[in-house]
């Protein structure tokens, strides 16, 4: 067989192709697609010299808004935390960027060291044994998780905390369900915000596999993991979606006896740029591991006794028989998570520890001004950096007009949730300061 360079094709390439193909001109090719949006009627101009392009593109940029010249206090799932320097300056390294590294982590021992070193600090922060190179999102290592569960246990239902992340809700619905797995919601408490244990116990039955609750939850409340796992069956797995800098002064998952630990790793050193990139942390025990999706770095020797990185597990189709593998669908965000683990490594743990505290001490402060000025808070259970507040019902009008005042105001939960109408989910981060709650405050009276 003739072998090509990676070259353009010639007009004789073209020819000889399209021959095989049985048409004469490339045009030809495309008699199916619409007229409609044919080239000539697409509305593009001229072409004009690169300095004019550029004065076009910088005043079309100038007209987006950008975090840091805001006051932010949307949280959900995504955060506004700093990012020391040193994070993006590592994580641009040629080692790190170069093409096609994530598929090809065995080419890269420094790609393979900054995951092993990952997984090390994930590890201390959810308690768990082992994790994983990474996931997609936090909403996809959620629902791999509840597959993961099914997997554990052989049985075919999942109940979910209603105060679970909507939108991980969903993904976990999309996941299980073709498979034939069904999902069940259990209630939260209208008072505390937590899990409503007893409701918790009334949907315990003999098909269910696999459990979930967020820690924190979505309305930023701190779940009762003991609680929770003495409602539960004892081979019924258990899994805690949870906030990793949360983790930094939260009892870990572990101590409760979770069985699997998941979560959005965003907040880790990538910055919030639409909603993303970001990617899913992964946890379990060794005695699970060969039921987890994804893939495992491993520090080893090699015949000259060099210590080397290697990818020791790999559960995905694409490189197993697909009735072996864990999911079809897994995928992961090498990059993000080597930039994760050189934030963790550059904050340390006692800088983590002070990124919650900072956070923390904010929302409460906020939440002290909030009911100072005649607000008053949705629920009565503990939070760390985020809560739900009586926003009153004009409250979206006032959202929507605080962008153009630079804030970046709490989220609207009628968006989510019907009944929650003039309730907003408000979050603060490190970068919060009392100028910026003032601001807020004057905006939303």
């Amino acid at each position: 067989m003739k072998r090509y360079p990676y070259l353009p094709h010639t007009e004789e390439d073209i020819r000889e192709m399209l021959k095989v193909i049985g048409v004469e001109l490339i045009d030809d090719l495309f008699v199916d697609v619409p007229k409609t949006i044919s080239p000539e009627k697409l509305n593009l101009p001229e072409s004009k010299d690169e300095i004019t392009v550029r004065r076009i593109i910088e005043n079309l940029a100038k007209k987006n808004k950008f975090l840091n010249e805001m006051k932010v206090f949307l949280g959900a799932g995504i955060y506004y935390r700093y990012i020391p320097s040193v994070v993006y300056h590592m994580a641009s390294k040629p080692n790190f960027v170069t093409a096609y590294t994530p598929y090809q982590a065995e080419v890269s021992q420094g790609t393979l060291q900054a995951l092993f070193e990952y997984q090390t600090m994930i590890c201390e922060l959810t308690g768990m044994e082992v994790t994983n190179a990474s996931m997609y999102d936090g909403a996809s290592a959620l629902a791999e998780a509840m597959l993961m569960a099914v997997r554990i246990s052989k049985k075919p239902k999942v109940l979910l905390s209603e105060a679970v992340h909507p939108e991980y809700k969903r993904t976990v619905e999309t996941y299980v369900k073709p498979q034939g797995i069904e999902v069940e919601y259990f209630a939260y408490d209208k008072e505390t915000g937590q899990v409503d244990i007893e409701d918790l116990k009334k949907k315990l039955d003999d098909k269910v596999g696999g459990v979930a609750v967020a820690y924190p939850n979505f309305f930023g409340i701190v779940e009762d993991l003991k609680a929770i796992k003495e409602a539960l069956p004892e081979k019924v797995p258990f899994v805690v979606a949870a906030d990793p800098i949360a983790l930094a002064i939260l009892e870990p998952p572990a101590k409760f006896g979770a069985d699997i630990v998941v979560g959005e790793g965003q907040a880790l050193g990538n910055f919030p740029e639409l909603g993303g990139p970001g990617f899913g942390f992964f946890s379990t025990n060794m005695k699970h591991v060969r039921t987890m999706p994804g893939r495992l770095i491993g520090k080893t020797k090699d015949v000259d006794g060099k210590t080397g990185y290697v990818m020791i597990l790999q559960t995905r189709e694409q490189h197993i028989r697909r009735s072996k593998a864990t999911s079809n669908i897994c995928s992961n965000h090498a990059h993000s998570a080597v930039m994760a683990a050189i934030y963790m490594a550059t904050m340390g743990k006692e800088g983590l520890v002070e990124v919650a505290e900072r956070s923390t001490k904010a929302a409460h402060y906020l939440a002290k001004r909030l009911e100072e000025k005649g607000f008053s808070l949705a629920f009565k259970g503990p939070f760390l950096f985020e809560f739900v507040f009586n926003a009153g019902q004009d409250y979206e009008e006032k959202w929507h007009k605080m962008v153009e005042k630079g804030i970046l105001g709490p989220l609207p939960l009628s968006r989510f949730y019907a009944d929650m109408d003039g309730k907003a989910l408000a979050a603060t981060t490190e970068l919060t300061t009392k100028e910026d709650i003032e601001a807020l405050l004057e905006a939303i009276a």
